[in-house]
């Protein structure tokens, strides 16, 4: 196999680099509060009527919404719900987050295995040996960057009732107040 020049590797490690920062930057906003599926995103609330006053709620987020702002959204999808259906307050029958955990990994331009500074097959490479640590300059190895990326999916199913909320069922939630408390806390799709 013919090695290739250093400018073109050079290049070719450039522009991985570029793509890569394209994609993160295509995913660098939260997901907006917005119906799933709307807009290409992925992510979103979507709701299933089970009974006249029941309904299956879930709200998923993408890698840069946190579980907090997930969660936040399956509620304010709740209340806005009951409030449409007629209802006053809700209460969660069932309710769970879910964690998608996965790892990415990428090679590093800079310590890869034909490198502009190093030449073809070279780069430094800590290793650990009885006794110590030591670096030698290392032909066999590719460094890798490896990141966690999260992912959060909130589901609950809820129960619609009239009237003032259930005295202490800490399940129970006033509609109308969590819509006040929260609708100026989700993020809201770009107009």
């Amino acid at each position: 196999m013919k090695a290739l020049p250093r400018n073109r590797t050079a290049l070719r490690a450039l522009a991985l680099t570029a793509v890569a920062g394209l994609a993160l930057a295509a995913c660098a906003t939260a997901t907006p509060y917005q119906p799933a599926g709307l807009n290409g995103q992925r992510g979103g609330y979507a709701e299933q009527r089970v009974e006249s006053n029941r309904f299956r709620v879930s709200f998923a987020g993408n890698s840069v919404t946190s579980r907090e702002q997930v969660e936040m959204g399956l509620l304010l999808r709740s209340a806005e719900l009951t409030v449409e259906s007629g209802y006053d307050w809700f209460a969660t029958v069932n309710r769970a987050t879910d964690r998608d955990t996965r790892f990415v990994s990428t090679p590093d331009p800079f310590y890869s295995r034909y490198n502009s500074f190093y030449g073809p097959y070279w780069g430094p490479s800590w290793r650990y040996y009885r006794g110590g640590f030591w670096s030698p300059w290392n032909s066999w190895d590719n460094d890798f960057d490896t990141r966690q990326i999260d992912r959060y999916e909130a589901n609950a199913e809820i129960i619609m009732g009239r009237g003032p909320k259930p005295a202490g069922d800490p399940n129970a939630f006033d509609a109308r107040d969590v819509v006040q408390n929260l609708s100026s806390r989700v993020t809201r799709p770009a107009p």
